[in-house]
């Protein structure tokens, strides 16, 4: 009798002590588990709508005309803006000697005014342009930061600008993220009155 209890106070012992390591090892294990690793993480801050059309070389004519016209800082804040911006080929558009003439120093008043008449205040993405089009009968009239309006439309599926003397312009690209709000390309100078 006194053999049969001391295995079995030994296999007792044994149960514990088997049953203490596997909770020390648990206990491990939580411990790693739990650790984290620090990671170093690149954060890319999206440029500005300048530093966007800078890194664009088809805004190189663009960011001339906000450079000549003193419209860096503004177009750099915090905004947030929609700017409508045209590419090179829609300053290529205009009349021969028409940019040429609004980058001299002495036409520097009416740039800034054809350069503020493509930005709206507040951030406009196309799904927000589309829904204000559509809730308007297929016209919406925006007033630019220019003072003056350019109505938008719908032509076969595409964004339409009708400027103030009866030109247009489409939007080729669109949602073109900035820190500061958004751009979207159009492929025509749009001219105010």
């Amino acid at each position: 009798m006194k053999l049969v209890t001391k295995i079995s106070a030994l296999a007792l012992l044994g149960i514990v002590a088997i049953s203490c390591g596997e909770k020390k090892g648990a206990e491990s294990n939580e411990m790693s588990d739990s650790t984290e690793v620090a990671m170093d993480t690149v954060v890319v801050d999206t440029p500005n709508i300048v530093g966007v059309a800078s890194a664009n070389e088809d805004f190189s004519t663009l960011v001339a005309a906000v450079k000549a016209a003193d419209l860096v800082e503004t177009l750099s804040s915090e905004g947030p803006f929609t700017v409508f911006a045209p590419n090179n080929a829609a300053f290529a558009k205009l009349p021969e000697g028409t940019v040429e003439n609004l980058l001299k120093p002495e036409n520097a008043e009416k740039l800034k005014s054809v350069l503020t008449y493509h930005v709206v205040a507040g951030k406009f993405d196309s799904a927000a342009v589309l829904d204000a089009i559509k809730d308007n009968n297929g016209k919406y009239s925006v007033t630019t930061v220019q003072g003056e309006t350019i109505v938008l439309s719908l032509n076969d599926g595409k964004v339409m600008l009708t400027d103030a003397n009866g030109g247009t312009s489409t939007v080729i690209l669109a949602d073109v993220a900035a820190s500061n709000g958004v751009i979207h390309a159009i492929d025509s100078v749009v001219m105010p009155k």
